[in-house]
């Protein structure tokens, strides 16, 4: 019994914590209820757990998303993306939802900063918007961690994703 959330629910879930960050003047803190079960982001069985596919995108944004926010400038669209700086100044981190069926490439213009080192790229993707995550069975969804350097000017975002970037700036 109960709600089972797929990809597509995951990309809606990304879009709406970069409205309310990108709100965040008026929406200061928002929680989520039922965490286990029937509604919840993770389910369960008598024996087993998992990560329901909007638990994994909380998951990753309380990890590894930034807290100060940037502004973000410029036409992505279809892409939805936000921006925010860590705690200590030292990394910028950039989400990007790709609701479609496409890769993109998105262009990089950062003012003020530069790309040092290596980032790492937090992706939650699938060919299918109706993939899911059940109990006891291994994990449709996933969040894949990348390595990445070289970082340039632009960032790739693969079809139906959710993508965040950590990139270490000086």
């Amino acid at each position: 019994m109960g709600t089972r959330y797929y990809l597509q629910d995951a990309l809606g879930i990304a879009a709406a914590l970069h409205e309310m960050a990108r709100n965040s003047d008026m929406v200061f803190m928002a929680n989520y209820a039922q965490t286990v079960n029937v509604i919840g982001c993770i389910k369960t069985t008598k024996t087993r757990a998992a990560f329901d596919t909007t638990g994994l995108v909380l998951k990753l944004y309380r990890r590894q998303f930034g807290t100060i926010p940037v502004e973000v400038t410029g036409q992505a669209k279809p892409l939805d993306v936000l921006a925010a700086w860590t705690k200590n100044r030292k990394a910028l981190t950039i989400s990007i939802v790709n609701p479609t069926k496409k890769a993109y490439d998105l262009a990089l213009d950062l003012k003020g900063v530069a790309i040092e080192g290596t980032g790492q790229r937090f992706q939650i993707a699938g060919s299918e918007p109706m993939a899911y995550n059940q109990p006891g069975k291994k994990p449709n969804m996933v969040i894949e961690k990348k390595q990445l350097s070289g970082i340039k000017n632009k960032l790739t975002v693969a079809p139906l994703s959710i993508s965040l970037f950590r990139l270490p700036v000086r």
